[in-house]
């Protein structure tokens, strides 16, 4: 697992681990059983406080992507396969929605990179 950790960057250093073992999630680099480093592990790994990791690991465990398994430690779930699925699917409600009310397709696009960005 391989993640980097900004501190110019203006987005919080647990957001950044966050979103980077998300994205290895949903893009397969992490697979379903992977076992992912300790908090603390990954804290020293990464030169961030320990609650900063744990804070990233609540977000990813609330959203399905790992879940912790008491002692053994924590692992990718089974919900990161269906992660793509889910987000194609809402793309393709959000498609039918915005033709429906007659929206051009690239203010369509602008509206998600605007709420991406929020």
């Amino acid at each position: 697992m391989r993640i980097n950790v900004d501190p110019e960057s203006d987005v919080p250093p647990f957001e950044q681990v966050r979103s980077e073992i998300a994205e290895q999630i949903t893009s397969g680099e992490l697979v379903v059983g992977a076992k992912l480093p300790t908090v603390r592990g990954l804290a020293a790994e990464l030169g961030i406080a320990a609650n900063t990791a744990a804070k990233a690991y609540r977000e990813l465990e609330h959203a399905g992507l790992i879940e912790t398994r008491g002692r053994a430690g924590t692992f990718v779930s089974d919900a990161g396969d269906q992660a793509a699925a889910r987000a194609a699917e809402a793309a393709a409600t959000y498609a039918q929605i915005t033709q429906a009310l007659g929206i051009p397709k690239t203010e369509a696009l602008a509206i998600v990179q605007a709420a991406l960005k929020a």
